[in-house]
């Protein structure tokens, strides 16, 4: 196998023979489905690629059991499309990584679980492993592997149906996933309120997410990312936006309900249901950092009343550009240099823990910074044993999560 080799496997009989060919051979792959997340993740150095773009297609799917089936090459655009039809959707709302990292190519479906990618409607829906149902994967020593099933009700595998998701291939070759879906909503309408810094931002997110209003979006936009959002027309201040989503007679009582609450606090505009979809597209996809440059860009994750000390502390040794999502739990830094992982983890420790994934970053500070978090060694001594069990060669991915695996 040269080293530009790309091995497109058709079948999952075919993916359990190249595994194994490989881990007896103890010749490292990459893993991969549509490429478009590869900036993710320590740089690996392989003897080949496997590509599962060739395993796609819809396998299953009944509208009104709310499950879906497909392998795990099947253009997320193509499961979307499908769900459109019968209005419903993936309620995870999985980011679109392609604009962050200036890339082009086609995500697919497994790779959305294969990294556990979740998007704004994770603080009301789940992340995407709570939608997981079942997978079909090949493991490091080439053979096929079922846990779950579509049944919703069962649970039987479970544990290694999320195990799976977010080991970024790095346990083993996703050939299939079963997963829920739900009704996509009739409308929704975006609350924003202007003017408020970062702290007071905080305690409206928490304000609103504490009433009955069933807010399925909170997020923060600072003066300094507003004016990239929906082409400029937000562009009069700091905005922090709440999203309602439902039956349209219900969003009008509900959004009733949050204006008067949020006019306590700022100037409220409304947004529309075509606005709020653009909107928030743009949040999921981080648009204030797209384009691929070479700030590094940090997806963090604390206590929403955490995020915006954080920004505050690092502001006061570094510089750094920030936006808030999830009420403020999910906090995207922008770095104007290095990534300052050190500094980053020290403050996230000070302020009740949490966790770090540099998201973006040339690939020799990938390769020198720990990109996910680093784990407290007895999960990282736990980690080496699940990766020797699924996979005693190392072949999947080596090392892309973290230097022992």
């Amino acid at each position: 196998m040269s080293a530009s080799e790309i091995l497109y496997p058709e079948s999952e009989d075919e993916v359990a023979r190249l595994v194994a060919e490989a881990a007896r051979a103890e010749s490292p792959m990459e893993i991969r489905g549509g490429g478009t997340r590869r900036g993710l993740g320590r740089p690996l150095q392989t003897a080949s690629t496997l590509s599962v773009a060739r395993l796609s297609g819809i396998t299953n799917y009944d509208p009104t059991e709310l499950v879906m089936a497909a392998r795990a090459g099947t253009p997320l655009e193509e499961i979307e499309a499908a769900l459109g039809e019968n209005n419903q959707m993936l309620t995870f709302e999985p980011m679109d990584h392609r604009p962050l990292y200036g890339v082009e190519g086609t995500p697919s479906i497994g790779g959305v679980f294969a990294g556990n990618i979740s998007g704004p409607r994770r603080i009301s829906a789940g992340a995407a492993r709570d939608n997981l149902l079942g997978v079909r994967f090949v493991n490091g020593s080439g053979e096929i592997v079922k846990s779950g099933g579509r049944v919703m009700k069962n649970v039987t595998g479970l544990d290694l149906v999320k195990l799976m998701a977010g080991s970024w291939g790095t346990l083993g070759v996703l050939c299939e996933v079963i997963f829920k879906v739900l009704p996509r909503p009739e409308t929704a309408v975006t609350i924003a309120v202007r003017g408020l810094n970062d702290a007071q931002a905080a305690e409206a997110m928490a304000a609103a997410m504490s009433m009955s209003v069933e807010v399925s979006g909170a997020a923060h936009l600072p003066e300094s990312v507003i004016y990239k959002m929906m082409g400029g027309t937000l562009d009069s201040g700091p905005a922090t936006v709440l999203r309602l989503e439902g039956l349209e007679p219900s969003v009008a009582v509900r959004s009733t309900r949050l204006v008067e609450e949020m006019r306590r606090r700022g100037e409220v505009t409304v947004l529309d249901a075509d606005a709020t979809s653009v909107l928030w597209r743009e949040i999921r996809d981080v648009k204030p950092y797209e384009g691929g440059g070479p700030k590094p860009v940090w997806r963090v994750s604390v206590a929403p009343s955490a995020g915006h000390q954080l920004v505050a502390a690092l502001r006061l040794k570094t510089g750094v550009d920030a936006f808030y999502d999830w009420q403020g739990g999910l906090v995207w830094l922008q770095m104007e240099a290095d990534p300052e992982a050190q500094l980053v983890r020290q403050y996230i420790k000070a302020l009740g823990g949490g966790h770090a994934t540099l998201v973006r970053a040339d690939p020799a500070m990938r390769a020198e910074v720990p990109v996910f978090e680093p784990q407290a060694a007895v999960l990282e001594t736990l980690s080496r044993r699940i990766k020797d069990q699924f996979d005693p060669s190392g072949v999947l991915n080596p090392g892309r999560m973290t230097v022992a695996m």
